[in-house]
């Protein structure tokens, strides 16, 4: 016979709920473990003759849970593999396949060892949560773990059991991950060894004294009722979805189910360069509501081709995601970058590689791939990139100065004998120019021209501020005195 462990779920209570087949195991084991002592069922056993080791000392020696369980495993596979003639008991709270992180990790390396390992199953503390929680499972029920717990796994509209609430530290964990969904005062249950008779503690507490209670232990868990209510839908995505979708249903909102991409279109760069402006003034609450508005944008045309069958938001969430994955081999493969540059030409390499695995035709230009609704100057600024990148530029500042003075030459002559049309191609050729300087000198041209626009209307309006307080209107001064304010304004601004 091979090595051998034997894994057996003490259930949530004393030795009441165990199994007669989980009793005869562990009376005919030569070697028993236990997770924790801190169970009723491992006093019980004790006084029937039945003594178990236990591995608490384990969790005051290491730094994580997870190297806790990474020593119990190693161990119990020891002792397995140095007693062969013996099985090995290991007993555990509850059932062994219900947040047991140890059993996951013998299965997975068990049978690489030569090692047979067999689960006995036990009552798991969920069956008396049902019992003594009064819910129904079949209505939408998930099992959370305190110790990784995270927001984005919560969904309140699913009854919610977080297990493992040791102590108030991983409580506070929970109670701030919990806070990101639910309203600071929001009804939840503490649950304290559920079924045990003379230790279970049932609490209805508001959520933000989830941390501040008398006791925690192994046996803890916090409860959160499933809830219809849809304030605390408001911050999901899901819930945007299902907005979207009403509005653009036959019992919507007539405007919505109109639209189209095209008529809509025009709002799609009007949100963004709102958005824009937000960022450009350091908004919080501005970006807050015009990045909402941009992303308005995306779920209106994605529901669009969702109600053709085309494909829906999650499908655009889906290939954002791969792409992200596949062009950070940086981060999430083996490959490394040093410096931002290095992980651009990552990002680059690995987006030629995704075009080229997807069957995709290669484009017949170099700048194919420029948008062409782009705005002109960062579509010039993108151009000279592209073309910089295969050796076609300047090969320093000076030769950019001398084309930028050609052009201006050029310009001059052109506003001084020849056509209108003939001035315009000459302005927009200084202004190609002048854009690679600002490439030479690590300048967004359009960030530039933005914060210049900005500087003068401030200082305008304090031209204009100026007026007012003098009672006078603009016909009644002069350049002069306006070029004083203008300088006020300016030295002010410095």
């Amino acid at each position: 016979m091979p090595p051998s462990i034997i894994v057996v779920g003490l259930g949530s209570g004393g030795e009441d709920q165990l199994t007669l087949g989980i009793l005869k195991s562990l009376e005919s084991a030569g070697i028993r473990y236990c997770r924790t002592a801190d169970h009723p069922a491992v006093a019980d056993l004790a006084k029937r003759g039945i003594a178990m080791e236990p591995f608490d000392a384990l969790y005051e020696r290491s730094d994580s849970f997870e190297q806790v369980y990474e020593d119990i495993a190693e161990t119990l596979l020891s002792q397995a593999a140095s007693n062969p003639e013996q099985p090995v008991a290991y007993a555990v709270p509850g059932h062994p396949m219900v947040a047991e992180r140890t059993v996951q990790l013998l299965r997975q390396r068990s049978e690489a060892r030569g090692i047979s390992l067999d689960i006995l199953g036990g009552e798991s503390f969920l069956d008396q949560a049902f019992v003594r929680l009064g819910f129904d499972p079949i209505e939408g029920f998930q099992l959370l773990d305190a110790s990784s717990l995270k927001r984005e796994h919560l969904r309140p509209s699913l009854h919610t059991v977080v297990g493992q609430v040791y102590d108030a530290y991983t409580a506070s964990d929970v109670k701030l991950t919990l806070m990101g969904v639910y309203p600071d005062d929001h009804e939840i249950v503490l649950g304290q060894a559920l079924g045990i008779a003379g230790e279970e503690r049932i609490a209805r507490i508001p959520l933000h004294d989830l941390d501040r209670q008398e006791s925690y232990g192994n046996l803890t868990l916090v409860y959160v009722p499933a809830s219809d209510d849809a304030r605390l839908q408001r911050r999901s995505f899901e819930r945007l979805h299902e907005i979207v979708s009403i509005l653009r249903s036959p019992e919507g909102c007539p405007w919505d189910r109109e639209q189209t991409h095209q008529s809509i279109r025009r709002n799609f760069i009007e949100e963004t360069y709102e958005a824009l402006e937000a960022l450009d003034l350091d908004d919080p609450d501005g970006m807050k509501e015009e990045f909402g508005d941009v992303l308005l944008q995306i779920l209106l045309h994605s529901q669009m081709e969702e109600e053709t069958g085309a494909f829906d938001v999650f499908d655009v969430l889906g290939e954002l995601n791969d792409k992200l994955i596949f062009r950070h081999p940086h981060v999430f493969g083996t490959e490394n970058a040093g410096d931002a540059e290095e992980a651009l030409r990552n990002w680059e390499a690995m987006k030629a590689e995704e075009k080229r695995l997807k069957g995709r035709p290669e484009r017949m230009s170099l700048l194919d791939g420029i948008p062409k609704d782009l705005p002109a100057l960062p579509r010039a600024h993108k151009i000279q990139k592209k073309a910089s990148g295969v050796g076609f530029d300047w090969p320093d500042l000076e030769g950019v100065w001398d084309k930028i003075a050609e052009e201006l030459d050029e310009l001059k002559a052109a506003v001084r004998d020849e056509s209108q049309e003939r001035q315009q191609e000459e302005f927009g050729d200084l202004l190609f120019a002048v854009v690679n300087a600002s490439r030479f000198i690590h300048a967004d041209p359009e960030e530039a021209l933005a914060g210049t626009n900005r500087k003068f209307a401030a200082r305008f309006r304090y031209i204009e501020e100026r007026l007012s307080i003098s009672g006078r209107k603009f016909d009644e001064t002069d350049l002069l005195e306006m070029e004083g304010w203008w300088q006020e304004a300016k030295h002010a601004a410095d």
